[in-house]
Parts: structure tokens; C-alpha cells; sequence
């Protein structure tokens, strides 16, 4: 009877043993939160299949798919010419005429901030001739001044 005892308490050790550290437990576990991943993308993408079934379906005539292309890639047909009106960026106080460069009075240089200046021209001393590398360096960097 004692054997017995001992025999099944063994039993019952050794299979809780098992259970514990055997038992993957950690690993079941990573692949229920991977399997729950994975149902959600499934659920995502079906419903996004399903928009754009529907997008194609509404699409499916040549009117509505040239329509489409006019307003989303703004593609014309052949022989047509796409021109398009930026919005003013002025305010309706304006004058509307002051939005067009072309009804602008001229600009001088100066004024424009190119670095010309419309005075004297200033005149440099002659320098000495280089000869060799610095020479032909100098010549190629002639537009430069």
C-alpha cells in the first residue's frame, strides 16, 4: 500500500513537473497574439478589397473611368490641352490687376537686388601674367567675373 502511494505520488509529480516546464505554454501564447494579428490584417484588407471593388465597379463605364482620369491624373483625351487656373492668392480688396507680372511697372536692376549696379564701372590695375596651371585655372574661371 505504501509502495502504492508512492508510486501513484510519483506519478503525479512527475506529470506536474512535465506541466510546468515542458508544457509550452509562453509559445501557445506568442502564436494566439500572431493569430489575432493575422485575423485583423485578414478583416483589414478584405474591407479594402471591398472599397475598391466597389471603386472599380463605379469605374466600369468609359465615362465615369475618363472622368476619373480628368479629375484624379488630369489626363485629357488625344488632341485635347490641359490648362489649368491657379487660384489668386490675394485677398478680394485687391486689385486684380496686381496679380498678373505683365501689368507690372519694370523693375531696375538695382532695385531687384541682382548686384548689378547702373553707376561707374569700377576699373581693376593690370596684373602680372601667370604662367602654367594657375594660368589656365584663372582663363577657365573667366566667367566669373
Amino acid at each position: 500500500m505504501v509502495g502504492q502511494r508512492l508510486v501513484m505520488l510519483l506519478a503525479l509529480a512527475t506529470a506536474a513537473y512535465i506541466l510546468v516546464f515542458w508544457f509550452p505554454l509562453s509559445t501557445l501564447w506568442s502564436q494566439q497574439v500572431a493569430i489575432d494579428q493575422a485575423r485583423s490584417q485578414i478583416a483589414q484588407l478584405s474591407h479594402e478589397s471591398a472599397a475598391l471593388a466597389a471603386q472599380a465597379k463605379s469605374i466600369s463605364t468609359e465615362s465615369a473611368a475618363v472622368a476619373l482620369a480628368r479629375q484624379e491624373y488630369q489626363l485629357v483625351l488625344p488632341g485635347q490641352s490641359l490648362i489649368q487656373v491657379l487660384p489668386s492668392n490675394q485677398t478680394t480688396s485687391d486689385n486684380l490687376s496686381t496679380g498678373d507680372p505683365g501689368l507690372q511697372p519694370l523693375v531696375s536692376p538695382t532695385a531687384a537686388g541682382l548686384g548689378v549696379s547702373t553707376g561707374t564701372v569700377a576699373t581693376t590695375s593690370p596684373r602680372a601674367p601667370l604662367s602654367g596651371f594657375w594660368h589656365r585655372f584663372v582663363a577657365t574661371l573667366e566667367f566669373w567675373r
